[in-house]
């Protein structure tokens, strides 16, 4: 898929999720304002879940519904569910506003005519009040296309993708790649339903004509697009390959993962008759997790030392035979997981300082670096903040003590941070391609604090059985990538903008 394809393909997405919540959210709050308008003690309940609603944030929403039954997990459904939650308020709120705007003598004037309740809402208040209700329809459209971005971290797709990508890869091309059509779309949306708003508020309303086949033709042109919309979204996804299935193979959302979940498609596509869904780009270590445990993903990588620490809660230790059974047999006992041998190489935290620094004080590993940390400041991703292998543990280990608390960032911000001077120390990762690209070092864990992090694909065990010829596919991944082989892999796509994809399959054809 070239770029200006995957643009469009993208956008299609970006632009199915946002019509289906707000059709939804049109569907359920257009009633929903009309009903607190006819029984005034609702109103406050109402409009207050809807508000407590918008004040959460977005990555909340979306970790909450990971695991909700049915509506939850990963994909476009609970990214759609989410979008529909943040656009009720305006909608609700802007109907019920609307509404009870209306003149009390036109409503009395309305029964003097001999309507009843149902005609006077259909025929004068809704008549009335629809440039306010438009108006909320227009800012849910405009929050849900700007909120849409976050459902590329839980799998839903549409313009995030680039923009996560972007970040992961520090490319700000892909990132305007993203946000550029988003804005344009939020634009579009805005300026097209306010001109709509506009013509339906007095004294404007009389001069437009509503012609009813017009009207229904008009509906059956929307559904068109709705429905091709579907059909370019699913074009990639819905093809299965003769006499096989589908898997879905799922990463986290750096480059690496990415790299590594591109690597297992590959090799399942080229040994076996299936096809693989890919589902790349998601979130972090627990959405990854809870995907494969609940089957919504048949498998990705992950890296042992994450599992012993952040699933089996267990302290760091750094036996790593001990660490990869352990892990193993309580994958495969508790969770009906498959953890398969080691790609063979390990992607350990990389506690990382400018090149500048390392020189001026002259440190090279962690014990040297604590009685300068009072005036450096540091910047960790959000799980390495709360891991039993992460920041507790490590300042306590070496006694690192910083002049204010750690910034919390994404990780494909914090090379960003550090070659900008924002931040003087950060943890990332030993095998990353921007290190040796930004003039960076890693700074020696000479306490060995940290656990073993080997590379090692894990699958659902039903997929498995379902599918047997997938073992023997993933077992002769074992060993396969070096970590010199990685960070090169991983430096061919963030430094020098190379597509996953190519970059991958050049890998693998130099291999065999």
């Amino acid at each position: 898929m070239n770029d200006l394809t995957e643009i469009w393909w993208r956008t299609a997405e970006h632009l199915l999720l946002v019509a289906l919540a707000i059709g939804v959210a049109i569907a359920v709050g257009l009633p929903l304002g009309i009903v607190i308008t006819r029984y005034p003690k609702l109103v406050k309940p109402v409009l207050g879940v809807a508000n407590g609603i918008q004040t959460i944030p977005s990555l909340a929403i979306f970790g909450f519904l990971l695991s909700v039954p049915l509506l939850g997990g990963i994909g476009k459904i609970p990214a759609i569910v989410a979008l529909i939650l943040y656009a009720l308020l305006p909608i609700i709120r802007n109907t019920y506003t609307g509404i009870t705007s209306v003149d009390p003598a036109i409503r009395e004037a309305a029964k003097g005519m001999g309507m009843n309740e149902k005609q006077i809402l259909l025929q004068v208040e809704i008549p009335l009040a629809l440039g306010i209700i438009l108006a909320g329809v227009r800012i849910s459209t405009v929050i849900c296309v700007g909120i849409a971005t976050i459902a590329a971290a839980i799998g839903g797709g549409g313009l995030g993708v680039f923009i996560f990508r972007g970040i992961a890869t520090v490319n700000n091309q892909l990132i305007l790649a993203g946000a550029i059509p988003a804005a344009v779309i939020a634009l579009l949306a805005d300026g097209g339903i306010g001109w709509l708003e506009k013509r339906l508020t007095p004294p404007y309303r009389q001069k437009l004509r509503v012609n009813k086949r017009r009207f229904l033709i008009g509906l059956g042109l929307l559904g068109l697009l709705l429905i091709s919309l579907w059909a370019i979204t699913h074009q990639r996804t819905s093809q299965v390959s003769s006499g096989g299935g589908t898997v879905i193979i799922g990463s986290k959302n750096f480059t690496e993962q990415v790299i590594l979940g591109e690597l297992l498609a590959q090799e399942i596509e080229a040994k076996t008759n299936l096809t693989v869904d890919r589902r790349l780009n998601l979130g972090g270590t627990f959405i990854c997790h809870e995907a494969v445990k609940t089957g919504q993903i048949d498998g990705y990588v992950e890296y042992t030392g994450t599992s012993y620490t952040a699933i089996l809660k267990k302290n760091p230790i750094s036996d790593r035979e001990k660490v990869y059974q352990q892990v193993k047999q309580f994958y495969g006992d508790q969770l009906n997981l498959e953890v398969f041998p080691s790609l063979g190489f390990e992607n350990t935290y990389a506690i990382v300082i400018r090149r500048e620094y390392a020189e001026k004080y002259q440190v090279k590993t962690l014990s040297e670096i604590a009685k300068y940390t009072p005036n450096w400041k540091a910047g960790f991703g959000h799980e390495f903040l709360s891991r039993k292998d992460g920041y507790p543990g490590l300042a306590k280990t070496y006694g690192l003590k910083f002049a204010q608390p750690p910034e919390a960032m994404e990780l494909g911000l914090i090379y960003q941070a550090i070659s900008q001077k924002q931040v003087d120390l950060v943890a990332g990762s030993s095998t990353d391609g921007l290190i040796p690209v930004l003039n960076l070092v890693i700074l020696e864990d000479d306490k060995r604090y940290f656990p073993p992090y080997d590379a090692v694909p894990i699958f659902n065990k039903n997929t498995l059985e379902k599918y047997p010829q997938l073992e023997k596919v993933i077992s002769e991944l074992g060993g396969f990538i070096s970590a010199e082989e990685m960070q090169q892999l991983n430096y061919q796509v963030d430094s020098q903008a190379r597509e996953v994809e190519e970059v991958v399959k050049e890998f693998l054809k130099a291999k065999t």
